[in-house]
């Protein structure tokens, strides 16, 4: 187990950067509505087997500046943990550029208020490099995502993915994504991959409407929450 529970690791950490580092900053928010949010292939809403779940979402993300320091933080609505329904992600980490890729490591915690079962905490480093990018992301905490309700240790799992985004036509911009979950601790689900394709176009002022096939394998060991969805999502960055 963690020394102390997720969210305050989590809070404690973004308060540290805050108070550590200068004032010169930018701040900048986002807002979204989607048909359906999948987080590594999987629904988060398992409350009925359709396509249509919609899930309003939005965060906040604060840059120190030139420092490369930033904390942030994201939410949606889920609803696959009894007594919850929001997903609160607090995360800081530092952004550099080497040659011409642009390097971040941070710390991730994801909360969910009303279950703390579902807490899971992670460290993550990734790499762009033009419209190519890849994220690899492993598990500190003893939980992974709740399978510790059901005795189960997820230490040492760790996420892979592999993305690129490439606009093809004026405001158009196309979107793919390969994730490969490696499961660690006692969790004995066979690892999977998750996929998705699809693009977003630009109105300007910061609205842009995407689309995108979203799933993955192993359908027939996690149940529908897997299976293929057509995703729609409206977002406002301001």
């Amino acid at each position: 187990m963690l020394p102390c529970p997720i969210k305050s690791q989590g809070l404690a950490f973004l308060a540290l950067l805050a108070l550590a580092l200068p004032a010169h900053a930018e701040l900048s928010g986002n807002i979204s509505l989607t048909s359906n949010y999948k987080f590594r292939g999987q629904d988060q809403n398992v409350s009925k087997n359709k396509p249509f779940k919609p899930a309003i979402q939005g965060g906040l993300d604060y840059s120190f500046g030139e420092s490369g320091f930033y904390v942030g933080n994201w939410n949606s609505s889920v609803k696959w943990l009894p007594g919850n329904s929001i997903e609160t992600d607090l995360y800081g980490g530092y952004k550099l550029k080497a040659g011409g890729a642009d390097l971040d490591v941070g710390l991730m915690a994801y909360v969910y208020p009303g279950n703390s079962s579902g807490n899971t905490f992670e460290t993550y480093g990734g790499a762009t490099f033009g419209p190519f990018s890849a994220k690899y992301s492993h598990t500190l905490s003893r939980d992974y995502f709740g399978f510790a309700g059901v005795g189960l240790r997820g230490r040492n799992t760790g996420y892979l993915n592999l993305a690129c985004a490439q606009e093809i036509a004026p405001r158009f911009t196309l979107r793919t994504a390969l994730g490969w979950t490696r499961f660690g601790g006692s969790i004995s689900a066979p690892n999977y991959i998750d996929y998705s394709l699809g693009g977003a176009y630009d109105f300007g002022s910061g609205l842009s409407l995407g689309a995108a096939l979203v799933g993955a394998n192993k359908k027939y060991f996690f149940g529908p929450v897997n299976k293929s969805r057509v995703l729609a999502t409206l977002t406002k960055t301001l």
